[in-house]
C-alpha cells in the first residue's frame, strides 16, 4: 500500500464556472488505519452537478465543502487495508467520500456495494450510486405516472434523465425527452425505447412541444430550469406534477436569473413543486436496488456511463457537466479494480 495519496482540494469559491485554482490537485501522506477505521483505494468517482453546489456557500441541503476541505464525492472502490472486524480487505465499498484515489475512514457514508453478475462495477455503481434512487422515486413518489400520461424528462441522454424515461414508458407513459444534439436524441428514441425526444440545441422546445404534446404535458422531471424548464411548464395540465431534481442550467449563474428566483429555495427548501434530494429517501434505496436491478437484468432498462479517465482531470471533466458535454453517466476512472 502506498504511503501517499492524491486528493483534490477546495481552494476557493468558484465565481460563475469553474477555473483553474478552485480546486488544487495535492500528493499528502496516508495515515495507516488506527482501530475501527480502514483505506479504500478508489476505483471510481462519480461526478455529479451537485458538486457546483457543494463548492459554493448558497443555502443548500448538506454543509458545503470547506476551504482547504477535500472535495466531496460519491466513489466506489476496494478495501486495501483494514482495521474494522466487520470491513475485510478486499470488500466492494460505495458511497459518499472524497476526489482522492485512497480514503482514510471509519466508514461514515459507506457501505458494501454486491457485486452483481451481469453487471460491471461501472454499471453498478453509476447506476445504483445516486442516479437510479434519484429517478426511480423521484418519478414514482413524486411525479407518480399513470398510464397514458405524458412525460417530459430534461437532460433525457444524462445519468438520470435515461433512467427516468424508461420507468415511465414501463409505467406506460408516453415519453418525450430533452437533450442537447442529435446523437443524444437518437440514443434516447433508437436504445432506450422514448417515444420522442427534442434536441433543444437546434429547436423551440416549446413549439416542439406543441407539437408533440399538443393537448398539454401531465409530468415533468425537471433537471435543467431556465427557459426549457419555463416552457415545460407552461404547458403543464392541470394537476400536473413536476419533481424537482435540479436546475443545472443556473449553477455558474453569477446573479439570480430572470426567471422566478424563488426556484432554487423550492429545490434546497423542498418545497411544493416538489423540489427533492435524493437522501430524502435513503431509508428506502433497497426496495429501488431491487426493481431496478430486475429491471435492468431483463433488458427493460438499459444505462449508459461516459467513463473519463484520470483523478488528475477530474477538475476538466466536472465542467462537461454544466456545458452539456457529457452522454450518459459521468465517472472517472481512479485506478484500475
Amino acid at each position: 500500500m502506498s504511503s501517499k495519496r492524491r486528493v483534490w482540494r477546495l481552494a476557493r469559491r468558484p465565481v460563475g464556472e469553474i477555473a483553474p485554482g478552485d480546486l488544487v490537485l495535492t500528493e499528502e501522506p496516508l495515515p495507516e488505519p488506527r482501530e475501527g477505521e480502514f483505506v479504500v483505494a478508489v476505483r471510481y468517482l462519480s461526478l455529479d452537478p451537485t458538486n457546483r453546489i457543494w463548492m459554493s456557500d448558497m443555502e443548500q441541503y448538506m454543509p458545503p465543502v470547506g476551504l482547504g476541505e477535500p472535495m466531496r464525492g460519491g466513489i466506489v472502490g476496494r478495501v486495501i487495508r483494514s482495521r474494522r472486524p466487520d470491513v475485510r480487505e478486499g470488500q466492494l465499498m460505495a458511497g459518499l467520500g472524497q476526489w482522492a484515489d485512497a480514503i482514510l475512514t471509519d466508514g461514515t457514508g459507506l457501505q458494501p456495494m454486491p457485486e452483481i453478475p451481469g453487471l460491471s462495477i461501472a454499471q453498478a455503481f453509476g447506476t445504483f450510486g445516486v442516479v437510479g434512487p434519484t429517478a426511480y422515486f423521484g418519478l414514482l413518489e413524486i411525479g407518480q405516472p399513470k398510464p397514458g400520461e405524458t412525460l417530459v424528462v430534461s437532460a433525457a441522454a444524462g445519468g438520470v434523465g435515461q433512467i427516468v424515461g424508461q420507468i415511465g414508458r414501463i409505467k406506460g407513459c408516453r415519453v418525450i425527452g430533452i437533450a442537447g444534439g442529435p446523437e443524444k436524441c437518437r440514443f434516447v428514441t433508437e436504445e432506450l425505447g422514448f417515444d420522442s425526444a427534442i434536441d433543444y440545441k437546434a429547436e423551440d422546445v416549446g413549439a416542439a412541444l406543441d407539437r408533440l404534446a399538443p393537448d398539454g404535458v401531465d409530468i415533468n422531471f425537471e433537471q435543467v430550469g431556465g427557459p426549457i424548464m419555463c416552457a415545460v411548464v407552461e404547458r403543464l395540465r392541470l394537476f400536473g406534477r413536476m419533481p424537482l431534481c435540479g436546475m443545472i442550467s443556473t449553477y455558474n449563474a453569477t446573479r439570480a436569473p430572470e426567471e422566478p428566483g424563488f426556484w432554487t429555495r423550492i429545490l434546497m427548501r423542498r418545497l411544493t413543486v416538489r423540489g427533492f434530494i435524493v437522501t430524502d429517501f435513503a431509508p428506502r434505496f433497497q426496495e429501488c436496488f431491487q426493481e431496478l436491478g430486475m429491471w435492468m437484468l431483463s433488458g427493460q432498462v438499459k444505462t449508459r456511463q461516459d467513463i473519463r479517465p484520470g483523478l488528475e482531470r477530474a477538475e476538466e471533466w466536472v465542467k462537461l457537466l454544466y456545458s452539456g458535454g457529457n452522454f450518459g453517466k459521468l465517472l472517472v476512472e481512479v485506478s484500475p479494480d
